[in-house]
């Protein structure tokens, strides 16, 4: 056999690993996307329900104007988040204010009675859940993703083809808090 023929057979293995390795990680990026779309929905519905559980609660919760407009305002500044840093940091917060809005509505025992509330509250309680599997999958996928792009030999693929790392969707400060419970009567 000719070395150009051996050649010729090496540049293309070469070409076949460089292809594959390429499509593996365009296809782990577009996993990664997809995944945050699946987030989006889920924020989206957050969204939706928000107002209405705010106007549910309004007339009860006479006392607590100011927790209703930091829900309201923590709302608008995810709504209007573009950037993904920003989307997780707005979220954050978000889920913050709506905890302590949980908390002061435990107070108020007509609003705990009331089946609007209580259906807005479950619809929400179920969408919260559902948000934290489409966190944990892209998050999952995120993982493979930047695991992919700095590993040899794809990190060479992917620094070649300007591949970046996605940013993780990390639970804010207020959700890593140890909740502190007092059974004392």
């Amino acid at each position: 056999m000719s070395a150009f023929v051996v050649f010729l057979i090496v540049l293309a293995v070469l070409a076949g690993v460089v292809v594959v390795l390429y499509n593996t990680l365009v296809r782990s990026r577009l996993q990664v996307s997809n995944a945050w779309a699946q987030i989006d929905v889920q924020l989206k519905r957050r969204h939706d329900l928000i107002p209405n559980l705010v106007n549910a609660v309004k007339g009860y919760m006479k006392f607590e104007q100011e927790t209703l407009t930091k829900v309201v305002e923590a709302r608008a500044k995810a709504v209007s988040a573009s950037a993904i840093p920003d989307k997780i940091k707005a979220e954050g917060e978000l889920s913050g204010v709506l905890s302590k809005l949980f908390a002061l509505m435990e107070n108020y025992p007509d609003l705990k009675a009331n089946q609007n509330v209580l259906a807005l509250q479950e619809e929400l309680t179920t969408t919260e859940n559902q948000l934290a599997f489409a966190r944990q999958h892209y998050n999952d996928s995120v993982m493979a993703y930047n695991t992919r792009i700095q590993v040899f030999p794809s990190n060479i693929i992917a620094g070649m083809f300007n591949f970046r790392p996605s940013e993780f969707f990390s639970a804010p400060e207020a959700e890593k808090a140890v909740p502190q419970v007092d059974l004392a009567l």
